[in-house]
């Protein structure tokens, strides 16, 4: 530090020097002018001159006087202020190198935060500011644009586990093992730095904490398999809820669930619980196939029963209305001919008995035979005489286009035949 304010008022101190050590210039030229005291040899320079010269100089350059001086080393009381100029060139020195330390340097998607004898001042932008040199402020720079990550039931890997985090209680009193990150980022420099400490463990203990309140408001299936991300959802809103109430200065930009089982000690009893459960469900699903079958076919026959029942009663009724005008219309002509009338209801009762039955009784009035009438082979009988006589009409047209009268003949005489026996059988019937 000595070195510029040497070279500034002219003295230089080098080994090299020949002259170094053996005084001033003038001090040669005197020594010269003055034979008498010979031709010094040369050897290692004297300290005692050095100091000598030095103290010239300093002389020269404040306006002393040469000579000896009366203090230790030559010095006079005149060259106090001297000191005082020295001193006063090395604090200023020091002032600037003290100044110039209050440069700093923001990256960009950081903030400088400024303290001013530890509190709080203010935030610098990204760029090149100035703050007072320690110890009047300092400055902590915050990476805020950095995504952080917060694991909870694990370290590193879902693997290395951490129990005493992961295990948590449901609302159905079951166990579940749940491990998640959370990632977030910083809002606000200011309150990250000052409104907590351990920062990053306070958001982990929020997060573990947010965690398994909303797992205990839920059911263990329901965390397990129906809607896991409604469950980082409402964490993710609770924990940001619980941060802002800490005035933490996070924003939890995402939760994300990296496994959730039930503990290990249990795992094959809730493999066989789960495989019930989706027997249960399969049954269920095959009952119901079978309900959805049969209830509507049973639908369909009652309603199929309810509109024959109604076309029944539609009909009776119909039939009925019918039959009492009939009836009506059967007193007004029986009160104009009763006997005419009354043949005319036995003969469409007997017509209707005689058509629904296939044996008829009579009970003659002469004697006390009764005959018996075979309803039903006479009607085949007359059914049967009847085909056969279609089918010998075209048999004889035919024979009496063709013009043969041998053939005309036989047929003339089949049909009497057939008429004989028809004759025949008739009055055996009635002679019966």
């Amino acid at each position: 530090m000595l070195a510029p304010i040497l070279k500034k008022i002219g003295l230089k101190f080098s080994i090299n020097d020949p002259r170094w050590g053996r005084g001033s210039q003038d001090d040669n030229q005197n020594q010269n002018q003055n034979p008498q005291d010979g031709k010094r040899p040369e050897g290692p320079p004297d300290l005692d001159e050095l100091w000598r010269d030095f103290n010239q100089r300093l002389n020269r350059l404040f306006g002393g006087k040469k000579g000896g001086g009366n203090g230790p080393g030559g010095f006079k009381p005149e060259m106090r202020g001297a000191g005082f100029g020295i001193f006063g060139i090395a604090a200023v020195v020091l002032a600037f190198l003290w100044l110039i330390s209050g440069f700093f340097i923001v990256q960009e998607g950081q903030t400088g935060v400024v303290l001013t004898f530890g509190k709080y001042t203010h935030k610098t932008p990204a760029g090149f500011n100035w703050r007072w040199p320690a110890p009047i402020q300092t400055h902590e720079i915050v990476n805020v644009s950095q995504v952080r990550t917060a694991e909870v039931g694990y370290r590193g890997s879902v693997r290395n586990k951490q129990t005493s985090e992961s295990l948590m209680l449901t609302d159905d009193e079951n166990i579940i093992d749940i491990q998640f990150a959370v990632q977030y980022t910083l809002s606000d420099a200011e309150k990250w730095i000052f409104s907590n400490r351990e920062q990053e463990e306070m958001v982990k203990q929020v997060a573990e904490s947010a965690i398994r309140e909303v797992v205990g408001r839920n059911k263990m299936d329901f965390v397990l398999y129906e809607d896991r991300a409604k469950v980082a959802f409402d964490a993710k809103k609770l924990m940001q809820d619980i941060l802002d109430r800490y005035n933490a200065g996070v924003l939890v930009t995402n939760v994300a669930t990296q496994g959730v089982q039930p503990p290990e000690q249990v795992q094959a009893a809730f493999d066989d619980a789960v495989k019930a459960g989706q027997d249960r469900e399969r049954q269920k699903n095959e009952g119901q196939a079978y309900a959805n079958d049969v209830i509507p076919r049973a639908r369909g026959a009652a309603e199929r029963l309810l509109q024959e029942a109604e076309a029944y009663r539609a009909r009776v009724g119909e039939t009925a209305q019918g039959d009492a005008s009939r009836f009506k219309q059967v007193v007004a002509e029986y009160q104009k001919a009763p006997a005419v009338t009354r043949d005319r209801m036995y003969l469409d009762t007997m017509q209707q008995i005689f058509s629904n039955t296939g044996k008829v009784m009579i009970d003659a009035k002469s004697g006390n035979n009764l005959l018996y009438l075979p309803l039903d082979k006479l009607i085949a009988h007359t059914a049967g005489q009847d085909a056969a006589n279609a089918a010998r009409a075209p048999a004889a047209s035919a024979a009496a286009a063709a013009g043969s009268p041998e053939a005309a003949a036989q047929t003339l005489e089949a049909e009497r035949a057939l008429r004989s026996q028809d004759a025949r059988s008739s009055r055996e019937r009635e002679g019966r």
